[in-house]
C-alpha cells in the first residue's frame, strides 16, 4: 500500500505537490482551511523553471493557452523611460531554457491545476489545530474536531504557516519598508500603446518600482507597483488599496507609465514582508514547502516558482520509499532544496537581479526533474 501523505494548504504549492506526489504513486489528501478553493491576488509570473515542472504534471498546451507569453523583457529607467537592457523571451527563451515564461491570472492557473486532482482528495473548511509526530505516522487535528492520520505531512500553508509555528514557534516577519499594489486593467484601455513586453520600471530607490505585462491570454494588463512606505504594515493581498496613492507615488515617473496607472480603477494592497531562511524545515515525518519555509519578496517572481520546484524535488525524494523510510526521505528533500531557496531569498531581497544584463540561467535554467539530489 502506498504511503499516505497529507498536505496542509491548497495554494499553488499544495496543489502542485499533490500532483507531483500522485504522479510518484503516493496516496495524497489536501486539507485547506478556506471554505472554497480560490486564489487571492491578480496575476502571477511563471518563469521557465516553474513551467518545466508544470509541464511534467499536466497537459502542457491546455495550461499554456491560459497564459500570455511576452516577447521581451525590458528594463526601463523611471524618469526618462530609457531602455537599459532587453532579454528576448518568447520562442527564444523556450529554446534556451526548455520552457516559456508565461503570465497567468493566479485564480485561473490554480483552478486548472486543481482540476487534475480528484475532488474527493481535496477537503475544504479544515482549519489546522495540531500536528503530532507518532512512531509510525502523524496525527492531524482540525478545528471542526475532525482528525486524520498519515505517514507524512507537508505544510504548504503559506507565509503565515500554522504548521511552521506548531513545529518551530512563531517567526515574526521583517517589514521591508515597501508596500505592494496589484492591479488588473482591461487590455482595451491601452490599445493605442505597445504594452506587449514584460517591463520593469526601476525607480530611484530599491523599494520603488513598477512591473507591467499582459496576462490571462492577453485579455488583461497586470500592474505591480512597490512603494517605499512605513505607515502600512498589514500583510494580506485581500486588502483593497487606493489607486490614487499609486498615481501620486509615481507622478514623477515617465509619462508612458503614468498613462498606464491612469487606466487602473482598483488595486489590492499589502505590506511586503520577508522572513529569514529557516535553518530547519523538517521534524520527523513533517516538513514544509514553499512560502511556509522560504517566503521571499516578489522582486524576482520566484516565490511560487520555488514552491513548484519544491514539489518536483519532494516527489523524487519520496518516490518508491517505504513508510518506514519517509523521515529520511523528507530530510533528503530539505537538504536538496535549502541552499537554492536561501540564495533566492537573499537575491530577491537585494532586488538587483536583472537590473543590468545578466546570465539568467541559474534561475530560469534549473530543472527540478533532473537536478542532482542531496546524498
Amino acid at each position: 500500500m502506498a504511503p499516505r501523505i497529507a498536505i496542509i494548504g491548497a495554494g499553488l504549492g499544495g496543489i502542485t505537490a499533490a500532483l507531483a506526489l500522485r504522479k510518484a504513486g503516493l496516496d495524497v489528501s489536501i486539507h485547506e482551511q478556506a471554505p472554497v478553493l480560490r486564489a487571492i491576488g491578480a496575476a502571477i509570473t511563471m518563469t521557465p523553471n516553474a513551467m518545466k515542472v508544470i509541464g511534467g504534471l499536466v497537459e502542457g498546451d491546455a495550461i499554456r493557452r491560459l497564459g500570455y507569453r511576452p516577447p521581451w523583457r525590458l528594463n526601463r529607467t523611471w524618469d526618462t523611460g530609457a531602455i537599459t537592457s532587453e532579454v528576448e523571451l518568447g520562442p527564444a527563451a523556450e529554446a534556451k531554457f526548455g520552457a516559456p515564461l508565461l503570465m497567468f491570472h493566479r485564480a485561473e492557473l490554480l483552478a486548472a491545476l486543481a482540476a487534475a486532482i480528484p475532488p474527493e482528495s481535496i477537503h475544504l473548511g479544515r482549519k489546522l489545530v495540531s500536528v503530532e509526530n507518532l512512531a509510525d505516522g502523524v496525527r492531524v487535528r482540525f478545528s471542526d474536531d475532525s482528525e486524520v492520520t498519515a505517514e507524512a505531512v507537508i505544510g504548504a500553508d503559506g507565509i503565515h504557516s500554522t504548521v511552521r509555528e506548531l513545529l518551530f514557534g512563531p517567526q515574526a516577519p521583517h517589514f521591508t519598508g515597501a508596500v505592494g499594489y496589484r492591479s488588473l486593467v482591461p487590455i482595451e484601455r491601452l490599445s493605442d500603446m505597445d504594452i506587449s513586453p514584460f517591463t520593469k520600471w526601476w525607480g530611484p530607490t530599491r523599494e520603488s518600482e513598477v512591473v507591467t505585462c499582459p496576462t490571462s491570454g492577453g485579455r488583461e494588463f497586470y500592474v505591480f507597483a512597490s512603494i517605499a512606505q512605513d505607515a502600512w504594515r498589514e500583510e494580506a493581498w485581500s486588502t483593497p488599496g487606493d489607486v490614487r496613492e499609486v498615481r501620486e507615488a509615481f507622478s514623477n515617473f515617465a509619462p508612458e507609465l503614468q498613462r498606464v496607472l491612469a487606466a487602473c480603477d482598483e488595486t489590492l494592497k499589502s505590506a511586503l514582508c520577508e522572513r529569514n531562511p529557516l535553518p530547519v524545515w523538517t521534524q520527523g515525518r513533517i516538513t514544509l514547502l514553499g512560502d511556509a519555509c522560504h517566503p521571499m519578496t516578489p522582486f524576482m517572481a520566484q516565490g511560487a516558482a520555488m514552491a513548484i520546484e519544491d514539489s518536483a524535488i519532494l516527489s523524487r525524494c519520496l518516490a518508491g520509499v517505504s513508510a518506514a523510510d519517509l523521515p529520511r526521505a523528507l530530510q533528503n528533500y530539505e537538504n536538496s532544496r535549502r541552499e537554492r531557496t536561501s540564495k533566492m531569498q537573499v537575491s530577491s531581497h537585494n532586488n538587483q537581479w536583472h537590473a543590468n544584463p545578466v546570465d539568467a540561467n541559474w534561475v530560469y535554467g534549473f530543472d527540478a526533474w533532473t537536478a542532482k539530489l542531496a546524498a
